[in-house]
This record gives C-alpha cells, structure tokens and sequence, in this order.
C-alpha cells in the first residue's frame, strides 16, 4: 500500500521541526502546519537563553534579586521540571545552566574549566537553589548566578504545545518532531483501516548512523532521544559528551550509548531520555517502572567489539522490535 504524506517544516531551536500529515486528510494542512511552526517559534523566542530578551533570559538575569512573576504556562513547566528532577534524583535538572556554560557548552564550544570554576559552577546549580511561589506564580533564585536551561525539556514542550493546536484544530492523525530525537505522534499513518494503529518510525543504530536499530510504533504517543554520538569534544585524548550529569557537575559517566524514552507527552520524552542517560541501567526503575506508562530503550556496550547490548523495557513487541543479530544482543525487562 502506497502510503504518502504532506510534509512542512522550518529550521528551528537549532534543527529541523517538521509537521507530517496524510496527505489529503486535512483540508487546510498547510496552514495549519504553519500556525504550528509560528507557535514553537514563539516559544524558542520565550524560553532560549540565547537572546537577551526572551522571558527565560531575563528571569535569569534577575531572580536572584528578589520574586519575578512568570508566565502561567511556563511556570507550570518550571514546576513539572522540578517534579522530573525529583523522580531522577536529580539526573536531570533544568537549573544546571551554570555547569553548562562553565563546560562551554552555550558557545558550543567545549573545554574542561579549572577545578575552581567547576567548584563554583557546582554551587551555583540545582533546583534546590530555586524557590516557587504557586500561589503567587512567581519565581526567586536563593543564590546569584542561578541559570535556568530548558535545553533538555523546551524541545518536547513545544512539541507538545504544537500537537496540542492541531488536535484542537480537528486533525485526526498528524506526526510532528524536532531534529528526529524528538517525536511526538497522534492518530495513524496513512488510512485508518481495522488492525492499523500508530505512526512507525525508525531509531537510528547510535554507531551505525545509516542501520536502523529497532523499529517502533508511536500510538498517540512522544519520544526523546539522547545521546552524545555527534556532540562532544576530545580533550587530552579523552572523548566528552555534552551531556552532563548535575549531580557531579561532570559530563555523563554511566557508559551509555544512546537512550531512548517513549511517554505520553514529548516534554517528559526529552527529559527521561537525558536523566536516564546520566544514570544508565540504574536508572530504569525510576524511568520506565514496570506497568507504568513509560517505556526505555537503553543501548550499551556489548561484551566484546562491534556488539552493543540493547535493554528493553516496559515495551511490548508491538510497540518496539529490535531484530536481533551478531552485532545486537537484546534483553526486555518488565
């Protein structure tokens, strides 16, 4: 069955966000994509620490003096980060902004900081540095050079924000994603015939860019993926992924290769994925706890060169199928 699509895209939050619908189910598709697309750029120019003028940027520039108000959605997103932060015991954390920029990470351009500028770095990061006022919706740093960065999480959350127009505006099956690590789905590909359901799509093999890993079916559902596979920096013959882990204010240790995260809404996706990448297979009892509504695909090493050993959780067949072969050893844990 040939199956084909309306794709419209736009470069945005430094990738490429695109909207994909069957082509010829929605009559007004492109310009609803196009609403769509104007909607996450409204919300890059909100939430990017890049530009002295979005409402993150000056939150940071000014909470450490005394209560800011915040916006209602993005308070609400600040108050679900920390929820996030204290289900991964702090793997992910959205006020390591700090750490980030003492890695070089803002300028994309790594480096290893001094033992002191680290130190600093270290004491300037965390949420527990952040205090909330729900009932005032507002926002106050407890230290000076307190950075929020919603790196990990603003990618899905505008995803979600986009899907959220469509679904309203009536579209019955669409697919949107941000630079393909970061999806989130509704409806079905193609015609909504008996036995059909979800969009599939393909996870990349994290050492073999061009072989597809696993194929996955998204049925009204998101995922995030992470890994340091083409961000990272070489220093002193030493391979460093941008990733950083906020508890030790050093980049990620677990020896994970990639992780994958599928979810409900694309924002906890992006976000599980990062923090399970920091705490690698310890960390899928917290992620993707057994009968919860979160699944994980973990790739690591394998036990000898060229094998990468792939675990599976909370993900039945249907949903995740990972062939396996002499390069992939596959495990699935409740």
């Amino acid at each position: 069955m040939d199956i084909h699509s309306l794709v419209v895209g736009r470069d945005l939050m430094a990738c490429r966000f695109e909207v994909v619908f069957n082509a010829g189910e929605v009559e007004n598709a492109t310009e609803l994509a196009v609403d769509a697309l104007d909607l996450v750029e409204q919300i890059e120019a909100r939430i990017t620490v890049y530009r002295d003028t979005s409402e993150l940027a000056r939150l940071n520039a000014t909470a450490a003096q005394g209560w800011q108000n915040v916006s209602p959605d993005l308070f609400a997103l600040l108050l679900h980060a920390r929820g996030l932060a204290s289900r991964t015991n702090g793997a992910f954390d959205c006020a390591s902004g700090a750490l980030t920029r003492a890695w070089g990470f803002l300028e994309r351009r790594g480096r290893t900081p001094a033992d002191d500028a680290l130190a600093a770095a270290r004491e300037r990061s965390g949420l527990g540095l952040v205090e909330f006022d729900e009932e005032g919706r507002r926002v106050r740093f407890l230290r000076p050079g307190v950075e929020l960065n919603l790196g990990a999480i603003g990618k899905g959350w505008a995803l979600d924000r986009a899907l959220g127009e469509l679904r309203l505006a009536g579209v019955p099956s669409v697919l949107v994603h941000g630079g393909q690590s970061s999806v989130r789905a509704r409806g079905v590909q193609g015609p909504a015939l008996p036995g059909r359901r979800g969009w599939p799509i393909g996870l990349r093999h994290p050492l073999r860019p061009a072989e597809r890993l696993a194929a996955i079916t998204l049925d009204d559902r998101a995922l995030g993926t992470s890994g340091s596979g083409t961000q990272f920096f070489v220093d002193r013959g030493r391979k460093l992924g941008h990733i950083l882990d906020p508890r030790t204010g050093l980049p990620a240790e677990a020896g994970v290769i990639s992780a994958t995260v599928i979810a409900p809404e694309a924002a906890d996706a992006d976000a599980l994925s990062t923090a399970l990448y920091v705490l690698g297979a310890d960390g899928l009892s917290s992620v993707a706890a057994p009968g919860g509504d979160v699944g994980a695909i973990l790739v690591l090493p394998g036990d000898r060169p060229g094998v990468v050993r792939v675990i599976v959780a909370n993900l039945d067949a249907e949903t995740c199928v990972v062939p396996e072969s002499g390069g992939v050893a596959v495990e699935r844990v409740a």
